[in-house]
């Protein structure tokens, strides 16, 4: 039960937590993330939701010593390993693109302020300075631009110096820790 709790709580945090519905948000239609986004969140929940009715049935089956729900059991820890395979492969197969379209997100929101200053994207992508707590990319001229003076916020201190793809970079690493961790155990269990 505990596993399944996590992983639905995991896949809550997915989908709903603010640096992911951001982007996902500001996807446009030639990007894969929103797909991405909200096929994670659905398979996450299948998955937890199945652990946790084969644990319910498991507990029920032991204590009324049936031999039917313990069938029942059985099979639903059976769909639940026949679901968690295809996504561990997928996640460790697709790595980067998750990251990858993240950050191709940023870049789109970028160049479309870049281009034209007036654009609605401004308060996007200001948003995006303020959830990540970064500024623009950078140039390997040591150069900035003047859409990181417009849309960056000023008295945040470290805020400034630290890169966006760099910042979206390293939060997903840590979230997709999280994921292959829970991954793992659940595979192993």
């Amino acid at each position: 039960q505990l596993l399944g709790l996590s992983i639905v709580a995991l896949s809550t945090v997915t989908r709903f937590g603010l640096h992911f519905t951001l982007i996902s948000n500001i996807a446009f239609e030639s990007n894969s993330y929103k797909v991405i986004h909200n096929t994670a969140f659905r398979v996450g929940m299948c998955l937890g939701m199945t652990l946790i009715l084969a644990a319910l049935l498991s507990s029920m089956a032991t204590v009324r010593e049936s031999e039917r729900l313990t069938a029942m059991g059985f099979f639903c820890f059976a769909l639940a390993f026949c679901g968690l395979i295809p996504a561990a492969f997928w996640r460790y197969s697709h790595r980067t693109e998750v990251e990858d379209s993240m950050m191709d997100v940023y870049d789109f929101v970028y160049e479309e302020v870049r281009k034209n200053a007036s654009s609605f994207r401004r308060q996007e992508l200001t948003a995006i300075h303020e959830t990540f707590l970064c500024c623009g990319k950078r140039s390997p001229f040591g150069e900035t631009a003047d859409v990181e003076r417009r849309t960056c916020l000023p008295g945040r201190p470290g805020a400034a110096e630290e890169d966006c793809l760099r910042e979206i970079q390293d939060f997903l690493k840590k979230h997709m820790g999280f994921v292959s961790a829970l991954l793992a155990i659940t595979i192993c269990f």
